[in-house]
């Protein structure tokens, strides 16, 4: 019923799988890294900037608008770095859940082979069996095509209220012109 072909068929997917799951976890790990470096470097460049405004001061309201100032510039750039994180963890998500896809449409394609082989040289009076492997494996796919599209909607529902949010959250930090530091 399971040749040696098909099962070293089954471990070159698993290994190319493997492969493929450790290059998507590294490639993202490795954007994550890019994104702390440069908002460590940003964090720097911003206090160097507000020591330097400090020590600058000529007056009580140049010192009492400084921290207004730095305060708005500050949750600029968490929000900049929560959107650009987000980002980055829903890319990986995407591709995370595409190459689920891709594997276990493999497996269940290799599944239903294997159960098709297996009907072949099935022993007289074990139709009912084999057709309830059938039924079975029919049943997974398409339980599995609806929580797919579940989880599709959910993720895309998801993703537009967390870019509401970040788009609320940038126009809260937007003082308005008219304004005065306080």
């Amino acid at each position: 019923m399971y040749n040696a072909t098909q099962f070293a068929e089954f471990n070159k997917a698993g290994v190319a799988q493997a492969t493929k799951l450790a290059a998507i976890a590294l490639e993202n790990a490795e954007k994550v890294l890019k994104l702390n470096l440069n908002t460590a470097k940003q964090a720097i460049a911003q206090s160097v900037e507000g020591a330097s405004a400090v020590a600058a001061v000529k007056d009580v309201q140049e010192l009492i608008a400084l921290p207004t100032k730095y305060a708005e510039s500050g949750v600029q750039s968490v929000v900049g770095y929560s959107r650009s994180l987000y980002e980055i963890s829903s890319e990986a998500q995407s591709q995370f859940s595409a190459l689920a896809e891709e594997a276990l449409a493999g497996y269940t394609k290799g599944l239903a082979s294997w159960v098709e082989k297996a009907s072949q040289s099935a022993p007289a009076g074990s139709e009912v069996a084999i057709n309830a492997m059938k039924s079975t494996v029919a049943a997974t796919s398409a339980a599995f095509d609806q929580f797919q599209k579940a989880s599709k909607q959910v993720a895309s529902f998801a993703d537009a209220s967390v870019r509401a949010a970040a788009e609320n959250a940038s126009k809260v930090t937007a003082v308005p012109k008219g304004r005065k530091a306080a």
